[in-house]
């Protein structure tokens, strides 16, 4: 990855460890050379740096699906909220402003999209096979289940499903994204690929 943009990446405000974002960088790549690249879940942008330097590498693009209000466990009030991400105007979260800066400032606004809606909606009307579908959404575990079966069936022959958070051990987090990763790994349809930290790759066969 271009050091500029891992630079970019480690200074963005997110929860993926560098190895992680490296590892996610790698798929990407994986990915990039089969179609679009796609995430789930936004943030402030920290992933869809790596994923954007991918799609860049790849001569593709990444787009990247969030409300930007907000997880249901990262609302104002809640004890791992982040202050700075309220409108002071309306008591609601939003991080879009904060994911603009991000991808402007690593230089990646041509490759990375931005797709302002919730999940399931773009699901829907979603009908480009991806090479990548990264699902770090909502990580309670009928949200993150309706993301797997909404986007899993878009990925390519050949594509990669990636799952971020995904702890065997409940004493390391929650237990939902290793549900839908199990779930996943047992469906036949994906095999896994690699194991970086919380980050799990599995390709489509």
């Amino acid at each position: 990855m271009d050091a500029t943009l891992a630079a970019a990446a480690r200074a963005a405000i997110g929860f993926m460890p560098d190895d992680e974002g490296l590892a996610l960088h790698a798929a990407g790549l994986l990915g990039g050379a089969v179609g679009p690249l796609l995430e789930i879940g936004t943030y402030c942008g920290k992933s869809a740096v790596y994923l954007g330097a991918a799609a860049r590498e790849r001569n593709t693009v990444c787009f990247t699906v969030d409300h930007h209000r907000g997880s249901e466990e990262n609302q104002a009030g809640w004890e791992h909220h982040d202050t700075r991400f309220v409108d002071p105007r309306t008591g609601r979260m939003d991080t879009l402003p904060w994911f603009r800066r991000t991808i402007e400032d690593a230089g990646l606004e041509d490759v990375v999209v931005a797709v302002i809606a919730d999940s399931p909606t773009v699901a829907r009307h979603w009908t480009t096979p991806l090479g990548l579908c990264f699902i770090d959404g909502g990580h309670a575990l009928d949200v993150a289940m309706a993301d797997y079966e909404a986007w899993a069936p878009k990925v390519a022959p050949g594509g990669v499903l990636v799952f971020h958070d995904v702890f065997e051990d409940p004493a390391d987090g929650g237990q939902a994204p290793f549900e839908v990763w199990s779930r996943a790994a047992a469906s036949g349809e994906f095999t896994p690929v690699s194991t970086t930290g919380s980050l799990r790759v599995l390709q489509r066969s």
